[in-house]
């Protein structure tokens, strides 16, 4: 039988703040940490205190990631994070017990990291995913070491004590969700209905939104304000488009028609050539992306609306949201609320009847597993 043994390298501290001390980490660079997790989530300014108070004395959280159906683009964006940065993250705040993409095991010795990961910290690990779980042909699409995606999930989740569920697959289904989903790919929440569930949507989603939760639940050992669909308020609580530094050209009446024309050229509004901005929940426009750099919009591509549900069903992404309007003498006026109005009508309806067709021919796979199980 094989032997596993402990890191023979010293134990690691078990409090945040004895980490800290250790590592010779500055009391500045601590407090810029606390305010900027304080800005992120969007607290007052006076928040930033008692998140410095409280990070030091916080334990250091397992957190186990699971990889399903995806594309590894969600852990590739992790990997950029700026604020903390990745080894700051995994060796400073959180401890990755176990992550599919990273793990620098493999085989048995990757399973029993797993395994020991959910034994000592049972109830209290928290358990990220990545990708959308398939059911079809009783799970046989998603496996590893013989077990189903399916297996794995609800196995790994039975003891933690809360689910993040990052980027779109896991959220809600993503591209292997979208029609005609031959695996039967279902999001987190399909599956899991006894844990909380936080969303991380998007394709992939800001790698500070992502550490700026696990900062928050860190410091404050509690869920973020959550939307109704389960995303933190703080990143997914106001559109792109009310955010977009594009949005004056907008009330101006002043559109791009093409993705070069004079009008793109000069920064105008991407509407007319499909941006969903007005329909899309996400802070693309003010946190961006590669440590603020930029975003798609700021590089002359419309939004694509990939942190809501059923993106890619919904489609026509270069089609305006209010097709046949016409902006040309519009200006802050009814005229442009209520087109914005009817295209984020537009969008609604189509994610809606979207997702009505994939509850109806995928409720009776559902069904199927209860019974079995």
């Amino acid at each position: 039988m094989t032997q596993y043994f402990k890191n023979p390298f010293e134990e690691k501290p078990k409090r945040l703040g004895e980490l800290f001390r250790k590592r010779k980490i500055s009391r500045r660079a601590f407090l810029k940490y606390a305010a900027w997790t304080a800005s992120v989530m969007a607290l007052p300014p006076t928040m930033a205190a008692t998140i410095a108070k409280n990070l030091p004395n916080a334990r250091r959280q397992s957190v186990i990631w699971l990889s399903f159906q995806e594309c590894t683009g969600c852990s590739e964006s992790f990997t950029r994070t700026m604020k903390p940065s990745l080894e700051s993250l995994i060796f400073d705040y959180v401890s990755m017990d176990f992550w599919h993409m990273l793990h620098n095991s493999s085989g048995e010795a990757a399973e029993h990291a797993l395994e020991q990961a959910m034994e000592e910290n049972k109830g209290k690990y928290i358990v990220i995913v990545e990708g959308s779980i398939p059911l079809g042909a009783d799970g046989a699409y998603g496996m590893e070491a013989g077990r189903s995606n399916i297996d794995i999930l609800e196995t790994t989740v039975k003891n933690a004590s809360l689910v993040i569920a990052v980027g779109s697959c896991s959220a809600f289904g993503g591209i292997p969700y979208a029609d005609p989903n031959p695996t039967g790919a279902v999001p987190v929440s399909e599956l899991v209905k006894d844990k909380p569930i936080i969303n991380l949507p998007g394709c992939p989603p800001i790698a500070e939104v992502m550490t700026g939760t696990l900062s928050y639940i860190l410091a404050f050992n509690k869920l973020p304000e959550l939307d109704h669909l389960n995303r933190p308020k703080s990143f997914y609580g106001e559109s792109i488009h009310d955010r977009c530094y594009r949005r004056p050209f907008y009330d101006q009446g002043l559109f791009a028609k093409s993705v070069d024309d004079e009008g793109a050229r000069k920064g105008w509004c991407l509407y007319d050539v499909g941006c969903k901005g007005p329909t899309t929940y996400n802070s693309c426009a003010t946190m961006k992306w590669n440590g603020g750099v930029s975003f798609p919009i700021q590089s002359g591509h419309g939004c694509l609306g990939c942190s809501e549900p059923d993106f890619w069903d919904a489609g026509s992404f270069y089609k305006p949201l209010g097709a046949g309007k016409d902006f040309g003498l519009n200006s802050i006026g009814v005229k442009v609320i209520g087109a914005t109005a009817a295209g984020a009508a537009v969008g609604a309806v189509a994610a809606l009847n979207a997702r009505k067709v994939k509850e109806t021919n995928y409720t009776s796979a559902l069904e199927k597993k209860k019974e079995e199980g």
